[in-house]
Parts: structure tokens; sequence; C-alpha cells
């Protein structure tokens, strides 16, 4: 019988990628075709909105250092988006700032003395073991991390574990926040759509390739590394048996 380990692997045969599908547990299915393996450190700057700035958001709004439809002019009068813009619209993404997460990684730096990166390194990253997750070295530094900590973090998220991502954060994140504009939005997060118009799964993705995707109701995770962005879909198809996507 072909198992969805082969299934996987064989999608990917033509390309360098690494994936892992999980649930609760941890990592159920993992492989790795090319020149990328399960431990290579791979440039994921889309990523970063999820892996750093959203976790550092939930900490400040868990600890009442940050509302979410206070406008930001409240917080810092630095520089900040049009007059009226909060932090809910940035993370959204229907504010109209340009930038959005740039503007949230400033603010996180306000309210904490510490660059969003710091920040998230030493309240999630350290925490949940992901140890290879940084920014490289350099005047631009890019958001660095790889397949195994992807997995730690997604495994993290599907538990019931209150910290070091709050527990009330991800679910308030994972829900549509957005009524009825299109297109639907949660918490930085986006729901995949779905027949019978329920939004039970969740993706964010790089526009170079990875993409990470995750279930709450079910438990279940999947993380793709790829510089092959048209792998993401049928990735997904076979990740998440029985789902169809009419948008991506």
């Amino acid at each position: 019988m072909t198992t969805q380990t082969d299934r996987l692997a064989g999608l990917l045969l033509s390309a360098d990628a690494a994936w892992a599908v999980g649930d609760a547990h941890g990592t159920g299915d993992a492989g790795a075709v090319g020149a990328i393996r399960q431990d290579t450190p791979f440039d994921v700057p889309g990523l970063a909105a999820v892996l750093a700035v959203w976790p550092a958001v939930g900490h400040l709004v868990a600890d009442g250092a940050l509302r979410l439809h206070t406008p930001l002019s409240a917080y810092w009068d630095r520089h900040h988006p049009p007059a009226g813009t909060t932090a809910h619209q940035l993370l959204t993404r229907t504010g109209g700032a340009e930038r959005p997460d740039a503007v949230l990684g400033d603010l996180v730096e306000h309210l904490t003395g510490r660059p969003v990166h710091a920040f998230a390194a030493e309240h999630v990253w350290r925490p949940l073991g992901m140890t290879r997750t940084r920014p490289t070295d350099g005047p631009d530094p890019v958001l660095r991390s790889t397949l195994d900590d992807l997995g730690r973090f997604l495994h993290h998220l599907c538990e019931p574990a209150g910290r070091p991502v709050p527990r009330p954060w991800i679910t308030d994140s994972l829900r549509i926040r957005t009524g009825e504009l299109a297109p639907a939005r949660g918490l930085v997060w986006q729901p995949v759509a779905r027949h019978e118009h329920r939004h039970d799964l969740w993706y964010h993705a790089d526009a170079a390739g990875p993409a990470l995707w995750i279930a709450p109701r079910e438990r279940r995770w999947a993380a793709l590394l790829t510089r092959t962005p048209a792998l993401r879909e049928p990735f997904r198809a076979l990740a998440f048996p029985g789902e169809r996507d009419s948008r991506r």
C-alpha cells in the first residue's frame, strides 16, 4: 500500500524540498529530497511574521501592554501609520499601512526595548528548543530556520500548553477577524477556503516557497521548505487529504 510518506516523497522528487506533517503528539511523517535536509538552515523571511512578530505581539497582548483595537499613536509617536490605525488592522492586513509586519516589529521593539527577533528568541524560540532559528548577520538580516524548528513551533501550537505562545492568543488568531471582507483573515494567519464554508485549516506562506499549515480542531500541522511555490498546493492536498482549496 502506498503511504502518505511515499506520496509526498513522490510529489517532491523533482525539486529540492523538506517537509513534515504532524499533530499534537509530534511529527508523524517527514522527509527531504535534494539539497534541502531537515536540519538545513533555510532563508524564510516571509515566515518572520508568524514566527517572530505574531507571537511577540501575543505576549504583549497577554501581558496587558498592548490592546489590539487601540490606535498605535497611543503607544508611541516616533512614527506610526495613518491616524487611527490599530494593531488589529495591521495583523489582519486591513489598515492600509505599508509593510505592516515592519510597523508591528517596531512597536514590539518600542514596548519591550528589544528587537522583535531578540524578544521572540528569548520568549518563544529558545523555550521551544528552536535553537537554529535566528536572523542572519549583516546590515539586512534575514530570518533563517530549519524544518525541525518549524515542526517544534507548529507542534506547540497544537498543544494545550499556555506558554510560550499564549493559548488564548492562538485561539483568537485562528478565527475569522475580518467579518465579510475578502480575503478572510485571522491574525496574521489566513484560512484555506474549504467546502461547506468551514474555516479550520490555516496557512502562512513565504512568497519564495516555504509555507506552514495548521488545523486547530484536528490538531494537525504541516510544514514545507522549498524554493518552488507551485509545490505548495499539491503538497497541502496530500498533507490534509479531503481538503479542497478554491483560492490557492
